[in-house]
């Protein structure tokens, strides 16, 4: 069985915003981790009826994909009051319960009133109960290879921060590439388990700097010049409630013989 450990676990409450590090998650089948995407911000009318929500891509919301200039705002979400704080260069710029109506509003106002010139519509902070704003329909929680992450190091000769690609779970252990082939394998994480469903395309998101913003390497270009792709991670499916912790481990399941 080849495994690997847990280095990383992160949630991203508001889908384009900054990530938050967790030591430790509960996994649940067929769900994301705990708020993640469970916010987002409208860029613009998207049609999204929070009674009735449906899957959108993510060009309707605010996303590093296009707004780079998001990377530098540091978000923070608080679980119990629901209070979502930005900050930028350590100073607070808005503050508001995302539960709430005069909250989603201070939200709402500090990119209207300071970034007007980069949106395309009056924003809007969206949320329906149980919806996640993934980049693919199903819920399903991400997993990036940090060996495959040293690969693109290589094609691109230059550091590759980790958090470019945006991952729930970050492993060690595995050889460069090895994810690519769990597909459709089941796979434990921590005491959870899950199956691989998809193998993720990376978008021009993963050539933005997390920490400056700067938009200052090519790496979907130069996977799909090297290696005829421009895939890195996987998408794997609860399918067994269980938590999983920081060195952890995942690893694929040997298939049962009969």
């Amino acid at each position: 069985m080849s495994s690997a450990k847990i280095t990383g676990i992160y949630r991203y409450p508001v889908k384009g915003l900054t990530p938050e590090p967790l030591s430790r998650a509960e996994l649940n089948v067929g769900q994301t981790l705990w708020s993640d995407r469970r916010y987002a911000i409208e860029n613009g009318p998207s049609g999204f009826d929070p009674s009735t929500p449906k899957w959108l891509p993510k060009p309707h919301f605010l996303m590093l994909q296009r707004d780079e200039w998001l990377a530098p705002l540091c978000a923070h979400f608080d679980d119990d009051s629901h209070v979502l704080t930005l900050r930028r260069d350590g100073a607070m710029v808005a503050q508001g319960d995302l539960e709430t109506a005069a909250g989603r509003a201070a939200i709402e106002r500090y990119f209207a009133d300071t970034h007007t010139s980069r949106i395309k519509g009056p924003p809007k902070v969206l949320a329906s109960p149980g919806h996640s704003f993934s980049d693919v329909p199903r819920k399903v929680i991400s997993i990036i290879n940090l060996a495959s992450l040293r690969a693109i190091e290589n094609l691109v000769q230059a550091p590759v921060h980790p958090l470019r690609f945006r991952a729930n779970l970050y492993v060690e252990g595995w050889p460069a590439w090895h994810e690519a082939g769990l597909l459709d394998q089941t796979i434990a994480i921590g005491s959870a388990r899950a199956k691989v469903v998809k193998r993720i395309t990376r978008c021009a998101a993963v050539n933005v700097d997390p920490d400056t913003g700067a938009r200052d390497l090519m790496v979907p270009q130069a996977l799909m010049q090297r290696l005829g792709h421009n895939e890195c991670g996987i998408y794997a499916e609860i399918i067994s409630d269980g938590g999983v912790a920081v060195g952890d481990v995942i690893a694929a399941e040997q298939p049962t013989l009969v």
